[in-house]
């Protein structure tokens, strides 16, 4: 199978609601033989980063939509149009390329529809965006409902939101501090001609000058560093761990938070990490096993409490809740099209009828952070403003922080060119026993933990 058409196969699934690309694409790949796979990836992310854009243009181009039942057609077209306008890949091998898939796709009469389409871009895409970038979710390739949103929740910064999320990601690491310091691997990563450079907020961060293999990264299989944002990062360090405390890690997969938390203090009681599906378990134990750490792991709905809750307390919880994961869009730029508007209202209902059930799990004089890789006020500040208006055992400490904008409650980090992705923190103290919350219903699971 050609990159081409494997980028189009995936992305057409993504387009018919039926899949995210973490799950078709690698599906494709198996198809396209090792050389081609990253050119495959490339298309296939790409054309998803910036598909607003390159469909606004599709439909001006096309004298009539296609029906739906040609979206392989469609996202074929897309594929091609990515080429023409983000990648150095000559015009012709483009176009050529992408009128030949047709055929596999059992299509040949769309062969003559997509060469006139693409030459036609090749001649007057310019003039044609020029014009169709007056609509700004065309110009900044988001759906309208989140460019719209995010307009309203962050009238200074909604369009740097949106440039954010269209670039590329910079690959960043965590050290492990129970076997190395981030100076010695600094120094390790610069005898390896590896650019790299401290991470200005994490005290264990690396960011990297260019992406690369977590083979070619020194001491990766000796776990030595991991592969972590910067802002996941900042979660760890504000649960204050001490020798001896329980702590959970609810939500853990795919247990980056989980390991720096063992990193973090090595005698620690006990860690639990909770996650409702158990194939994404495995990851965090792939994880545990590279970096020479322990932890106890339960496939588990957080909010159902007798299905994994021995009833002893914890000291520390960290829930990094289910989001609409908006601050991670330049990683899975899929999320334009996999997430609605009505999602959020869903997710924010669940984040709150988590925060209820751990909240019983904690002991009194506990420390619970509340994390989401969300920019939007409705999963983030106004979960935590209605769970500590129903909540009166709970007090909202400070975050005494250089990264991020204060909000009502916790703090909000917008993804960075070159730095951090979107981000939100919040940390609660538990200062007085109560009974179960009124927000709370052990028998209302309408809404999947995920």
């Amino acid at each position: 199978m050609t990159p081409r058409l494997a980028a189009s196969n995936a992305l057409s699934a993504v387009m018919a609601g039926k899949a995210s690309l973490g799950t078709s694409l690698p599906a494709q790949l198996q198809h396209v033989i090792p050389r081609d796979q990253a050119l495959a990836r490339e298309l296939a992310f790409g054309t998803a980063r910036w598909f607003q854009r390159l469909d606004g243009l599709a439909n001006a181009l096309l004298e009539k939509p296609l029906k739906a039942a040609d979206r392989d057609l469609h996202a074929l077209l897309l594929v091609g149009l990515y080429q023409l306008l983000y990648t150095r890949i000559p015009a012709h091998a483009a176009i050529d390329e992408s009128v030949n898939a047709a055929n596999t796709l059992k299509k040949p009469w769309a062969k003559g529809l997509l060469n006139a389409v693409l030459r036609r871009a090749q001649r007057e895409s310019e003039e044609l965006l020029n014009s169709l970038e007056r609509d700004p979710t065309i110009r900044l390739s988001h759906p309208r409902w989140l460019q719209k949103q995010l307009k309203a929740d962050w009238p200074e910064h909604w369009e740097a939101i949106c440039n954010a999320n269209n670039q590329h990601p910079p690959m960043t690491l965590r050290i492990n501090q129970q076997k190395t310091t981030r100076q010695a691997y600094l120094q390790q990563l610069q005898e390896a001609g590896m650019a790299a450079q401290a991470c200005p907020f994490s005290a264990v961060g690396i960011t990297l000058g260019s992406a690369c293999d977590v083979q070619q990264l020194p001491g990766f299989a000796l776990g030595l560093v991991s592969v972590q944002d910067e802002a996941a990062q900042l979660a760890a360090p504000l649960l204050e761990l001490k020798a001896g405390q329980r702590v959970l890690d609810a939500c853990c997969a795919p247990g980056g938070k989980t390991c720096q938390i063992l990193e973090s203090e090595a005698q620690l009681g006990a860690v639990l990490g909770l996650d409702l599906e158990p194939a994404r378990l495995q990851r965090v134990r792939d994880n545990l096993q590279r970096l020479g750490l322990q932890a106890e792991l339960k496939a588990a709905d957080a909010r159902d409490l007798q299905a994994w809750w021995d009833g002893q307390p914890f000291q520390r919880i960290l829930l990094d809740a289910p989001c609409s994961a908006t601050g991670v869009i330049r990683r899975h730029p899929d999320i334009k099209l996999t997430r609605q508007a009505a999602d959020i209202v869903a997710l924010s209902s669940l984040q709150g009828q988590i925060l209820d059930a751990l909240w019983q799990t904690l002991e009194v004089g506990g420390i619970l952070v509340y994390a989401t890789c969300s920019v939007l006020p409705a999963e983030n500040t106004q979960v935590i403003e209605a769970f500590l208006a129903r909540q009166p055992g709970a007090r909202e400490l400070d975050i005494r922080a250089a990264y991020g904008l204060p909000q009502a409650h916790g703090r909000q980090l917008m993804p960075q060119p070159q730095g951090h992705d979107g981000f939100y923190l919040a940390k609660l103290m538990k200062i007085s026993a109560s009974s179960s919350v009124q927000g709370y219903n052990s028998g209302n699971k309408g809404t999947s933990a995920i």
